[in-house]
């Protein structure tokens, strides 16, 4: 089960284009359930991009609301 603050998380991973501020325990925690992954740039920076998993959960989760 998702926390409330792993769930913004993977909300932000997905809608937000700066994700400097993220988490870094929640991002950990999504990680670990294949709901997000690292994408390396060729600038050599990391970023957190939402899997096909996380995007079922995030659409999951707008079902709901």
């Amino acid at each position: 089960m998702l926390s409330a603050h792993e769930v913004a998380t993977l909300m932000l991973v997905k809608d937000s284009a700066d994700h400097t501020e993220l988490d870094d325990a929640d991002l950990d925690a999504l990680l670990e359930q294949h709901l997000v992954s690292i994408e390396n740039l060729d600038s050599g920076q990391r970023r957190p991009c939402v899997t096909a998993r996380g995007g079922a959960v995030l659409e999951a989760i707008a079902q709901i609301r």
